[in-house]
C-alpha cells in the first residue's frame, strides 16, 4: 500500500457510491421537519474549469440545531426524520445538489453544514463549512480573513426554488484567487 502523502484521490468513483444519497429530508419511512432547501452549486478549479465526478459529502444539524451524534447533549431529541448526512456527485459541469433540510443554529455554531471535497487530483481531502443567514458571531467564521467570509454564505436563489423548497446556491473554487476557504481537520 503507497501512503505517500503526494498520491492522489481517485481516479474515480463508482456510481453506487453515491446514487440516492443526496437527499437528507427522509429517514426510515419518516419525513424531516423544518424548512426542506436545495443546496446546489458547482465545484469549479481555478479559471472555471468545472470538476466531473467530484464527490462532496455534508453533515449538519437538524432543523432544531441537534447533531445526530451521541456527543451532542440533545440527541435523543434530534429529528427522527433526518440523518444529517448525505453524498452527492458532481456531474460533466461540475454541478451538484442536495435536498436537506435548513440547519438550525447549534447551542455555539450558526446555522451551518459541514462540506468534504474528494476529487480526481487533489493529493487530500478538502473540508469546508457553508454558512446561512447571519453568521457573523460563527467562531469558526471569524476565523476566516474578512475578505474571505463572503465565500462562506450560502446564498438564496428564488429562481431555484422548486414545489415549495427554498434553492441555495454555494459554488466552490478548489484554487486561485478566489478559492474557497479550506480547513484542517
Amino acid at each position: 500500500m503507497i501512503t505517500s502523502p503526494f498520491c492522489t484521490i481517485g481516479p474515480f468513483f463508482p456510481f453506487e457510491f453515491v446514487d440516492g444519497l443526496n437527499d437528507l429530508t427522509s429517514l426510515d419511512g419518516q419525513t424531516a421537519r423544518g424548512q426542506h432547501i436545495l443546496l446546489t452549486g458547482r465545484v469549479l478549479e481555478e479559471g472555471g474549469a468545472p470538476t466531473g465526478n467530484t464527490i462532496l459529502e455534508i453533515w449538519q444539524p437538524d432543523a432544531a440545531g441537534i447533531l445526530r451524534h451521541p456527543l451532542d447533549p440533545r440527541f435523543a431529541e434530534a429529528d427522527p426524520g433526518f440523518g444529517g448526512w448525505g453524498r452527492a456527485r458532481t456531474d460533466a459541469q461540475g454541478a451538484y445538489t442536495f435536498r436537506t433540510v435548513l440547519p438550525g443554529a447549534t447551542a455555539d455554531r450558526a446555522s451551518h453544514i459541514d462540506v468534504m471535497i474528494l476529487a480526481i487530483g487533489l493529493t487530500r481531502r478538502l473540508v469546508t463549512t457553508v454558512f446561512f443567514g447571519d453568521a457573523s458571531a460563527d467562531p469558526v467564521l471569524t476565523c476566516v480573513p474578512e475578505l474571505s467570509r463572503p465565500r462562506l454564505i450560502a446564498q438564496r436563489a428564488p429562481s431555484l426554488d422548486t414545489e415549495g423548497i427554498q434553492g441555495y446556491r454555494f459554488d466552490l473554487i478548489l484554487r486561485g484567487g478566489n478559492e474557497t476557504p479550506f480547513f484542517l481537520d
